[in-house]
């Protein structure tokens, strides 16, 4: 009984592979190196100058929103600052970011651990996070979040966190490795700057920018999320203790979205790291696998602009796809971990991605994925400018990831 169970298991993951496949098969993609008037892009400067603003002006019309611009002036309070964290093992920071004016804006909480003893500024992973910066870690010296938190399903007004919650989520950050690695870890809670439910964004940062919710490339939940990652590389620049040449910008699953369109973004990112993004992340539109445009528009309709609704179930239609996103981030280094056990991510449509940006980073004399099959589970690819992995297991993010990562780093700044 036992063998013909693992032999239906296993016939059901051939066919699920093979289904995806033939999603590939004729599968036509814009040419991220062919401008909208005909114009080829064959060198790095015709890309800088006229392909690349192109194609980040026409996402962000149609599909991420449009953002505002970054405030006139910032105040950064470090509220707190242990040189003992972690059991004496780290420096903690923590950082309260207000919009100067009138009456300061209180705009996020950014906490920071930075390995001890280290005699230079240290490269440092910046990410969100689902449930407020007290769930990465049991060190009760995080401020417990004051905001509404992501528990189930829904936007309710009593989803405020309890000192319960304290290292809830504690399993997708492995600090002491990274730090170990030389490393630092510094994340915000997403919900400070904008609540992860439909609210017609009268909640959040949004109420700070009424004008530019009255367009269709309107300022969205995953914009105000990559602007806000934004504003924690404004911090990162004057504080000595970080390399800000050096910031990887890394998400998982919807942060993995808002990780990506923030490196696309904001160039002062030094490498961008997408973990399980799927649709709307790192895996192609066209092809229609996993998350589709339909589910993610109707599920979560604050995530993206107005107009990009107009594709549901007409991908065919979208003048670009994921892979022209990903290449906006070359030349600098970029990585995309999928999980076999997660089909709503779309593994295949993440590594095609990469795949299909490589054209891009070639210009700029880097090896990419371009000759590059798909790789078995278990099995990272590393490239000049580019990894991937799809590790065994579920739609999360592991110990395994991050070794990834952390090896990717090295690989590209050590």
């Amino acid at each position: 009984m036992r063998m013909l169970f693992l032999t239906v298991l296993f016939l059901g993951a051939i066919f699920n592979i093979t289904a995806q496949n033939k999603k590939s098969n004729g599968l036509k993609l814009p040419d991220p190196l062919l401008s909208e008037n005909g114009t080829k892009i064959n060198n790095v400067e015709k890309w800088e100058n006229i392909r690349r603003p192109e194609i980040l002006e026409m996402v962000k019309n149609l599909m991420y929103g449009t953002s505002p611009e970054a405030p006139g002036k910032l105040k950064f309070v470090l509220f707190d600052q242990s040189e003992n964290a972690l059991k004496g093992k780290a420096i903690r920071k923590q950082v309260a970011v207000y919009i100067s004016g009138k009456t300061d804006y209180h705009l996020l909480d950014l906490l920071i651990y930075l390995p001890k003893n280290m005699n230079k500024s240290v490269p440092v992973f910046l990410g969100l996070n689902f449930q407020g910066n007290h769930a990465i870690n049991k060190d009760l010296a995080i401020r417990l979040s004051d905001k509404w938190v992501w528990i189930g399903a829904g936007g309710s007004e009593k989803n405020h966190p309890t000192e319960r919650s304290r290292g809830a989520v504690s399993s997708r950050w492995p600090i002491e490795m990274i730090l170990d690695k030389g490393y630092g870890v510094a994340t915000v809670y997403a919900g400070d700057l904008d609540p992860d439910y439909y609210d017609d964004f009268k909640n959040g940062i949004h109420a700070l920018y009424p004008k530019l919710q009255s367009r269709d490339d309107n300022f969205s939940t995953m914009g105000a999320w990559a602007w806000g990652l934004s504003r924690c590389m404004d911090y990162f620049e004057i504080d000595n203790d970080i390399d800000e040449t050096k910031i990887g910008i890394f998400g998982f699953s919807r942060m993995g979205k808002a990780a990506i369109w923030a490196g696309a973004n904001d160039e002062r990112f030094g490498m961008v790291i997408s973990n399980e993004s799927g649709g709307g992340g790192a895996a192609l539109s066209k092809r229609k696998v996993g998350e589709n445009l339909a589910r993610l528009n109707k599920g979560n309709r604050h995530w993206f602009s107005k107009s990009f609704s107009q594709f549901n179930e007409h991908e065919e239609n979208l003048p670009f796809d994921q892979h022209m996103v990903l290449a906006l981030v070359a030349p600098r280094p970029i990585y995309v971990g999928s999980a076999e056990g997660d089909p709503g991510s779309d593994s295949e449509g993440e590594f095609l991605s990469l795949k299909h940006a490589s054209s891009v980073y070639n210009l700029f004399e880097m090896e990419g994925f371009k000759n590059t099959q798909f790789p078995h589970v278990d099995s990272p690819v590393f490239k000049e400018g580019m990894g991937y992995h799809i590790r065994s297991g579920t739609h999360d993010i592991k110990e395994y990831d991050w070794q990834q990562f952390l090896k990717f780093a090295d690989r590209c700044w050590k």
